[in-house]
């Protein structure tokens, strides 16, 4: 049986992998800290034999790389490395050990665009820290995949959406009341011209995605893909989509950014001013091409689905009904 380490499998990815792996016929093992739990219930998890980890005490005495290595993987999937020094610990540990190694970039490490959709053939250019770390990350493996023959592979997803998660909103933040105000029909401001995009992708296709690597380990050695669904949103038709989704008329303002963030949450503001800096729109081309990759989800069907569950659990508030 093929033994998966997946390394922070407990996450939203996760939630949707593992079952996956599972009924795939894989042996499971989910490396985490132990402290969160699947956003969705399933009985597969049963079948998950559990590791509980510190990794930053780990890495701190350069023992959390043996920890993976002794669990003797054919494939790891690797969702949490942030810096280099732990994907180089990590992966001089694993290396020659194991037949598959998936890496969970990002879409930032494209920084601004000069070309949409981006493909993977546009070089990396990151504009934030935790771009650059993650493009830092994927050149070094890259690198190791070229010269030694380390079967690497990269995958950078989208803004990640699905039940329990909540989306990056048409405002380019996470604040939920955003969607109570358009359930409402109530006017609400979007930075600039609310031209710039977003580019979602429900974990599900995350999840299936990696199966397809999986699947195809050949042509996605040695290779860093896109992970998004077909289509990015421009702010002003996502949030557009959203009044008619709650059967509102789309009531807009615009204002420049830097009026826009007067009065507002600064912790909204920041993350706002990243994705309208951003501005992501990438394509999964490489993926059908040689994975046979399909997303299942729409942006704005990711989107909705995220904030059904959300509307559930009390954190997005339609309007009484009269």
């Amino acid at each position: 049986m093929v033994r998966v380490v997946i390394i922070g499998g407990s996450g939203h990815v996760g939630t949707y992998l593992v079952p996956l792996l599972v009924a795939r016929g894989y042996e499971v093992i989910n490396v985490s800290r132990g402290t969160a739990k699947p956003y969705r219930p399933d009985n597969a998890w049963k079948l998950v034999r559990q590791i509980t980890v510190d990794r930053k005490a780990d890495e701190a005495e350069n023992k959390f790389g043996q920890r993976i290595a002794d669990l003797e993987p054919d494939i790891v999937v690797d969702m949490i490395t942030f810096e280099p020094s732990s994907a180089r610990q990590l992966v001089e540990a694993i290396k020659g050990k194991v037949e598959h190694y998936l890496f969970c970039s990002t879409i930032w490490v494209y920084g601004h665009l000069t070309t949409v959709p981006a493909t993977e053939a546009e070089p990396t250019n990151p504009i934030d820290d935790y771009g650059r770390k993650k493009a830092e990350i994927e050149a070094y493996l890259m690198r190791l995949a070229r010269m030694e023959g380390f079967p690497a592979t990269s995958f950078r997803p989208g803004h990640i959406v699905g039940e329990g998660w909540v989306p990056v909103n048409p405002q380019g933040n996470l604040n939920t009341a955003v969607y109570s105000t358009i359930a409402s029909g109530e006017e609400l401001q979007l930075p600039n011209l609310g031209l710039e995009m977003l580019h979602h992708v429900h974990a599900d296709d995350v999840a299936r995605w990696v199966l397809c690597a999986i699947d195809n380990r050949a042509a996605s050695i040695g290779e860093c893909f896109n992970n998004v669904s077909s289509q990015a949103l421009t702010m002003r038709g996502y949030a557009e989509a959203m009044y008619r989704y709650f059967g509102r008329e789309p009531r807009l303002t615009y204002a420049p950014l830097d009026q826009w963030q007067q009065g507002l949450d600064q912790q909204d503001v920041r993350t706002t001013t990243s994705h309208v800096t951003h501005s992501p729109c990438s394509s999964i081309e490489k993926s059908r091409q040689r994975l046979g990759y399909t997303p299942r989800y729409t942006s704005l069907e990711a989107v909705q689905e995220s904030v059904r569950a959300l509307i559930a659990a009390g954190k997005v508030v339609l309007p009484q009904t009269e």
